[in-house]
């Protein structure tokens, strides 16, 4: 089973059941089955039908996020558009990490691990500056 093909389309239909006024459950759920025909019966396959069947259960409320999150989510979003040199950037991607991590650090115990979550892709923006192969390393040479 294609478990990102299957992932893709059913972040697809979850995105169109929060943001569509008119989102017919039961036309997502029957194209979701058919990706599903042929495929042999497995965990995989289990799973991505219980995945369909809790397409027709309600959304849950999005969390209320603190002013402490919100703030860093702005810092996170503001850390991406940056320009000059490598030192710069990675000085500016310093800064947005060690700002979102002292939010966390006064934020509630509930909201504290997801701001600090915002963190990860900011150092691995950073490494990837830093080291351009990362995370797969030095990349062979080739053979002649």
């Amino acid at each position: 089973m294609d478990i990102a093909r299957f992932s893709s389309a059913f972040s697809d239909a979850r995105h169109r059941q929060r943001t569509e006024q008119d989102f017919d459950t039961e036309a997502a759920q029957t194209q979701l089955r058919d990706l599903l025909t042929g495929e042999p019966d497995d965990e995989d396959r289990a799973w991505a039908y219980r995945m369909i069947e809790k397409l027709a259960e309600p959304l849950q409320a999005p969390p209320e996020r603190s002013p402490l999150y919100e703030e860093a989510g702005r810092i996170h979003a503001a850390a991406y558009p940056i320009e000059g040199t490598v030192e710069e950037q990675i000085e500016a991607l310093v800064q947005a990490r060690r700002q979102i991590w002292q939010l966390a650090d006064r934020a509630s115990e509930e909201e504290a691990p997801s701001i600090r979550g915002m963190t990860r892709v900011l150092e691995h923006l950073e490494n990837e500056l830093r080291d351009p192969t990362f995370p797969h390393g030095t990349p062979p040479t080739p053979s002649t």
